[in-house]
């Protein structure tokens, strides 16, 4: 068969063990999985209200323009319905940038280590990868500007920064995004902005008026709970939404996904209350890493990237075996670090625990 070229030796992205097959593979009766940086707090209580009360005529077709969801999300942005574009999460979003803009013959520029999806689906379009070494866990914007040129179609940022968790003040950003062709697609995924609290950081919204190159991503998935339901959206002028819009497969998100998100931008005291919370776990790992001089990444997001002085593969099977899931900083570019998602208090508490023990025994505190 005529494959692309592009795939030979690719593979597949590969998410954490599920907990079922943690569970049987250790004979464990509880695992807490803290590898996807999901909400641990779950959703706001109006959708599981809604979901107990509720019910959806499964034979026919969502509404293709995901019209309610859209009118909520515009609302509470202040921003026209023209302005969104919805996916089956921002991995959908994604895919669609880089199939409307990226081929053969143009390149594209991101931070490395950052966000997988951004080159795996770039290499699938024949477009050329340039990656940016990241300082410090932040984006190197000087460098990543010299490694834009006449070929260059889409450069992308994410803030906070995944796996690293560091945001992009606001100075910052914007004296990169001023720098940046205006022929060239500044995408600017900001999976995690309802967690971030930097003092530096401010609203992006007024990016889009100021530059219309810039298209923000943002998504259900991660302080709203609702990763199981496939919900991101990107925001920006309605000329890129338009371009980008006939590109998007029709009815990618389900009627359910669609009424739980529209429920879900409307709880913004449980948002609050999560980025509270998250606030408080996070010290708990903070205090941790200054106790054992265990260097970290400043994080903005739920979760927190840190070395562990050991093989990190070591560390996560170790955790595993315990019933505790987490990523190996191995897979994501920086071996002998961890990320984990912030738990709640107790959940932090006993892994923050079960690690101390695990570091001892790989001699990480010699």
């Amino acid at each position: 068969m005529k494959w692309k070229q592009q795939l030979d030796g690719m593979q597949a992205y590969k998410p954490g063990k599920p907990i079922e097959e943690v569970q049987r593979e250790y004979g464990l009766q509880e695992v807490v999985k803290l590898a996807s940086n999901e909400n641990p707090f779950g959703c706001s209580p109006k959708i599981t209200a809604y979901l107990q009360n509720n019910s959806a005529n499964h034979a026919i077709y969502p509404d293709g323009y995901a019209q309610n969801l859209r009118t909520a999300v515009a609302n509470h942005l202040g921003v026209n319905e023209t302005q969104l574009l919805f996916g089956n999460g921002s991995d959908d979003i994604i895919a669609i940038i880089t199939r409307a803009l990226l081929y053969p013959g143009v390149n594209t520029v991101m931070a490395d280590p950052s966000f997988s999806q951004y080159w795996h689906n770039a290499e699938i379009e024949g477009a050329e990868v340039r990656k940016v070494p990241c300082i410090e866990g932040a984006h190197d914007l000087d460098a990543m500007v010299a490694a834009i040129d006449d070929k260059t179609s889409v450069v992308w940022v994410c803030s906070p920064n995944n796996p690293t968790g560091v945001v992009i003040p606001d100075v910052e950003l914007r004296a990169f995004i001023a720098k940046v062709p205006s022929d060239v697609l500044v995408v600017l995924d900001e999976a995690y902005i309802e967690y971030v609290t930097h003092p530096g950081h401010k609203d992006t919204l007024p990016l889009i008026d100021e530059y219309p190159n810039v298209l923000l991503l943002r998504t259900f998935s991660k302080a709203y709970g609702l990763a199981s339901f496939r919900v991101g959206y990107a925001i920006g002028q309605p000329g890129v939404i338009a371009k980008l819009d006939p590109v998007r497969s029709p009815f990618n998100n389900t009627i359910l996904s669609q009424a739980v998100a529209t429920i879900a931008i409307s709880d913004q005291e449980f948002i609050k209350a999560c980025r509270e919370a998250n606030e408080k776990g996070k010290k708990q790992y903070i205090e941790f890493c200054e106790k054992y001089n265990l260097k970290y990444f400043p994080s903005d997001t739920n979760f927190i990237f840190f070395d562990t002085n050991a093989d990190s593969d070591v560390v996560f099977n170790e955790l595993m075996k315990r019933g505790f899931i987490i990523r190996s900083g191995k897979a994501l570019g920086l071996p002998g670090f961890i990320r984990v998602t912030i738990g709640t208090e107790a959940q932090n508490e006993a892994l923050l625990g079960h690690l101390e023990n695990v570091l001892k025994e790989q001699g990480a505190f010699a």
